[in-house]
C-alpha cells in the first residue's frame, strides 16, 4: 500500500525529540511503534572509541514524532524485537547492512520487511547515494556530517549530537515515498523488493557466521596490516609480537587499537627491529608520548619476536582457470547489463551470487533457480542470459 507523502519539516518546524533512557519509556515506545505502518530506523555505534564496539543510540522516527533509544541506559531492549521482526510494520534505513548486523550482534534481532534509501537510490542508477547527497537534492535540505565519526559512547550525550542523531531519520519516511514512487515508475519496485528481502537474510547470515567486525579476532592477526606480506618471515614473527602487545594494551585500556599505535608505524618497527629507545625514537610515526608509554614494552616485543620462529603468510589457494574464465564471463554480462539499465553492476546480480555461479556453473534452469533462489526476480528475467554465458 502507498503511504501519503509527508512534507519534509524545516528545522525550525522540527517536533519536540523524545529521550528514551528508562524502561518504562521503552516500553511505551514500543506500543507506540507497534501502530505505525511504517517506521524510520537508524543507529550510532563507538568504533572509534572502543576495543569492543557496540551500538550506543537507536533512533527511530514516525511521521510525526523523532525519539532516540539510549541502549546504555536501558538494560533490556528485548521490548523491540516484536518491532524489528514483525513484517507489518516496514522499517526504513539508509545503507542498512551494518545497522541490522550491529542490532543482530547486540541483540539478537532478527528482521522483516526494509527498505533501504541507499540501495533504492543505486537501483535507480542515482550518481550519488549518500544520505547527505540525497536529502540535498530532494528536499534541499543540507545535514552537516561533521559529527559522524564523534564519541557516541560518552555520556551524557551533548544536545548538538542528539539534534544531529534524530537527522538520520527524520526525513527518512518522506524520502522513501518519494523513492517508491521512482521505483515503481521505473518498473524496478519489485528488483527493489527482491533486495529489501534479501537484506534481512544476509544480514542475519553475517552475524552468525562472524563475519561481524570483532576485535579480537581482527586484531589478534598481524596479516591484516598492510606491508605485511611484504616483510621477511623473521621481521613478521616481529609484527606478530608487536601486534600482541598492542591488542593486550588495546583492550585493557579499552581502546581501538589505532589510538595505541597506528598499523604503518607498527611496520616500520617490525621492519627496522630498533635495540635501543633512542633506535625507537627515530621510526617515523613514533611520538614522545609513545615512547615513553610502550617504548619498553615495545623493544621487549621486538626482541621476543626476534627469537621466535619465522612465521609466514598462508597460501591462499589459487582457483582454477576453468571457474576464473566463468567469472570473468559473467562480469563481463553484467557490466554491459548494467549499462543498458543505467545502474550499478551490482545492482544487477549481486557479487555473491556471481560468485557461487562461477563455482557451481550450473547447466540447467531447474540448478540455475536453485542457487538464485534469493533472487527470483533476477533468475526470471536474467535467467537465459545468465545460462548461454555459462555454458558457452
Amino acid at each position: 500500500m502507498n503511504l501519503p507523502n509527508i512534507p519534509a519539516l524545516s528545522r525550525e518546524d522540527l517536533p519536540a525529540l523524545n529521550l528514551i533512557a528508562r524502561s518504562n519509556d521503552l516500553k511505551k515506545l514500543v506500543d507506540v511503534l507497534a501502530q505505525e505502518r511504517i517506521i524510520a530506523v537508524d543507529t550510532e555505534s563507538n568504533s572509534l572509541y572502543a576495543y569492543y564496539e557496540k551500538v550506543c543510540l537507536i533512533q527511530f522516527s514516525t511521521a510525526q514524532t523523532d525519539y532516540l533509544v539510549d541502549p546504555l541506559a536501558v538494560e533490556d531492549l528485548s521490548p523491540l524485537r516484536r518491532i524489528f521482526a514483525n513484517p507489518k510494520i516496514e522499517k526504513i534505513f539508509h545503507a542498512s547492512e551494518y545497522d541490522l548486523i550491529c542490532l543482530r550482534r547486540d541483540y539478537g534481532f532478527q528482521f522483516a520487511n526494509l527498505f533501504d534509501t541507499m540501495l533504492a537510490a543505486s537501483l535507480l542508477g542515482r550518481d550519488e547515494v549518500g544520505l547527505g547527497a540525497i536529502l540535498g537534492s530532494e528536499f534541499g535540505i543540507q545535514i552537516d556530517k561533521h559529527y559522524q565519526r564523534a564519541n557516541w559512547g560518552q555520556r551524557p550525550l551533548p544536545p548538538h549530537l542528539l539534534a544531529y542523531a534524530r537527522l538520520d531519520t527524520h526525513y527518512l519516511i518522506p524520502l522513501r515515498n518519494r523513492l517508491k514512487e521512482d521505483l515503481e515508475r521505473t518498473d524496478r519496485w519489485p528488483l527493489a523488493e527482491e533486495d529489501f528481502k534479501r537484506l534481512c537474510l544476509v544480514s542475519n547470515r553475517l552475524a552468525e557466521n562472524g563475519t561481524v567486525r570483532n576485535a579480537e579476532i581482527a586484531n589478534g592477526n598481524c596479516w591484516r596490516i598492510k606491508g605485511a606480506r611484504d616483510l621477511d618471515p623473521q621481521q613478521a614473527a616481529v609484527l606478530q609480537e608487536l601486534n600482541n602487545y598492542r591488542d593486550q594494551t588495546a583492550r585493557g585500556r579499552d581502546l581501538p587499537v589505532f589510538k595505541v599505535i597506528g598499523d604503518a608505524t607498527l611496520l616500520a618497527i617490525a621492519t627496522a627491529c630498533p635495540a635501543s629507545l633512542p633506535e625507537l625514537k627515530q621510526i617515523k610515526g613514533m611520538t614522545d608520548n609513545q615512547v615513553r608509554r610502550h617504548g619498553r614494552a615495545l623493544l621487549e616485543a621486538v626482541h621476543r619476536g626476534l627469537k621466535a620462529k619465522p612465521i609466514r603468510p598462508k597460501r591462499n589457494q589459487r582457483p582454477d582457470d576453468q571457474y576464473l574464465s566463468r567469472l570473468e564471463a559473467l562480469r563481463q554480462w553484467r557490466k554491459a547489463t548494467a549499462q543498458e539499465i543505467e545502474v550499478k553492476s551490482d545492482m544487477v546480480l549481486p557479487r555473491d551470487i556471481m560468485q557461487e555461479l562461477a563455482a557451481e556453473a550450473p547447466q540447467t534452469r531447474k540448478a540455475l533457480r536453485a542457487i538464485m533462489r534469493e533472487t527470483p526476480w533476477r533468475y526470471k528475467h536474467f535467467g537465459e542470459q545468465i545460462l548461454k554465458v555459462l555454458v558457452h
